[in-house]
């Protein structure tokens, strides 16, 4: 015969029988530290009130038990002083505090049962009012902090103790109170659940908020470098094309030019078509944000993908478009100009447009000016505003404008500072060197803040 065949049918229950003993022995039967925390608004309040509740409920348990109850009076007081101390010990250990209430109670019905003779007083049984206090007050704090099925398991172990003492083994003089701490132990034990439920509710949610908002800086930091890298592919190309193009020529301009000469401007050709393949397939890829998306719809900037890329020699066009907008902007440059890289050209264009689109959204009212410094080691640009007559506006951007600012400059080693000036005004300063990071001197300190973490409100 297989073992199988040989389970008895009732197996299955005893195993069920015993793995919820198991559950209620690990539930209940612990001592674990697990304090109230302390409330937002009035630190210390809850715990007051508790301990001013539990020193009435000492002296209203001792006199009720000692004069209604005939308990002798040192007992009595000291079923008191349990009842007491288990409102408190909730405070921190509420599973032993909900022991030392249940133990209380029944010591107290106990002793009052004694004691109990037939006559026209009958005495509140098995819960006395003070003692009915107590476990109220213990099973609320319980439940605002165990898990629910901890606290259904003390609210039915409370409710069979009680039906136990007064439906089992009863008395024979009381005024029964059984079925009115049935009903508020379920109430108190359903609000804490409520209570508990509201604040990890909250605890969640602003977690929660908190992860949306490093997830949209992020989304805002990876599409701002990925606009940059279009634009610098844009440029790489460029140059790249010119160099096939030169390379392709070159055979032409010379008279009888030697084979060699041809076989390395042929390599250098075919070098540059495969690299202009290949950043044009990443191009492609960056630029394909979105299969509804068209191709020739304008980006955050208000340029086609495809258009050119800005220079300084369209900042002008900028100023008058923001002028058209209503802001009023001055323009000063000092310094001989002089050909700067197009990351150059194009990372300063980008800077200024984003300071002055600030400036519209954050400062209505406020006069912008931008100050252009040509220097022999690269170029300082300085864009700064005035107060704001009137308070902005609700935007809806994310608020990460500076983003951008900081990666173009981080990308050319340079330096930008962000900063609000003493007038109530802003101010954006930075610095971007012309020759690569062994030239980025000049006015602005080598000290880079490109990751520093300035409002970009002006």
């Amino acid at each position: 015969m297989s073992r199988l065949g040989g389970v008895m049918p009732g197996g299955s229950r005893r195993a069920s029988g015993t793995r919820w003993l198991r559950v209620l022995r690990d539930d209940l039967w612990t001592a674990r530290v697990d304090p109230l925390p302390p409330s937002v608004w009035l630190r210390w309040f809850p715990h007051g009130i508790v301990c001013l509740a539990a020193f009435g409920v000492l002296l209203g348990d001792a006199a009720q038990l000692g004069e209604g109850g005939g308990v002798d009076p040192l007992l009595a007081f000291l079923i008191g002083v349990a009842e007491a101390g288990a409102m408190v010990l909730a405070l921190w250990r509420p599973v032993a505090a909900w022991w030392l209430s249940m133990a209380a109670m029944l010591v107290g019905a106990v002793a009052v049962r004694a004691a109990m003779t037939g006559g026209d007083y009958k005495f509140t049984w098995p819960w006395t009012a003070a003692g009915l206090i107590a476990h109220l007050f213990v099973l609320l704090l319980l439940a605002l902090r165990v898990r629910t099925r901890v606290s259904f398991e003390a609210l039915a172990l409370s409710v069979l103790a009680t039906y136990v003492v007064q439906g089992v083994v009863g008395a024979p003089n009381y005024q029964p109170t059984g079925q009115l701490a049935v009903i508020l132990f379920a109430v108190v034990v359903v609000l804490g659940i409520a209570l508990r439920g509201r604040r990890e509710a909250r605890t969640q949610l602003a977690e929660q908020t908190s992860l949306t908002a490093e997830e949209r800086a992020r989304r805002t930091l990876l599409e701002e470098r990925s606009r940059i890298a279009r634009e610098l592919h844009d440029v790489v190309a460029h140059h790249m094309s010119v160099i096939s193009i030169q390379a392709q020529v070159a055979p032409h301009l010379v008279e009888n030019p030697p084979d060699e000469l041809k076989e390395n401007l042929a390599g250098i050709r075919e070098n540059a078509l495969e690299a202009l393949t290949e950043l044009r397939r990443v191009l492609g890829v960056l630029r394909s944000e979105g299969p509804d998306v068209p191709e020739a719809a304008p980006d955050r900037s208000g340029t086609a993908p495809h258009a050119p890329q800005p220079t300084l020699d369209r900042l002008d066009a900028l100023v008058e478009n923001t002028r058209a907008a209503g802001l009023t902007v001055t323009v000063e440059q000092d310094g001989r100009r002089r050909p700067l890289p197009p990351g150059v050209e194009l990372s300063a264009y980008r800077i200024v447009q984003e300071a002055l689109s600030n400036v519209l959204r954050h400062a209505p009212g406020a006069r912008a000016r931008v100050h252009l410094t040509h220097l022999a080691a690269g170029l300082r640009v300085d864009v700064s505003n005035t107060r704001p007559t009137r308070a902005p506006a609700p935007s809806q951007g994310a608020g990460h404008g500076l983003l951008g600012m900081r990666e173009r400059v981080a990308m050319l080693d340079g330096t930008l500072k962000a900063e609000r000036l003493p007038d109530g005004g802003y101010q954006v300063a930075a610095f971007l060197p012309a020759d690569g990071p062994d030239h980025a001197t000049g006015p602005s300190a080598r000290h880079s803040t490109a990751h520093s973490t300035e409002d970009d409100t002006p």
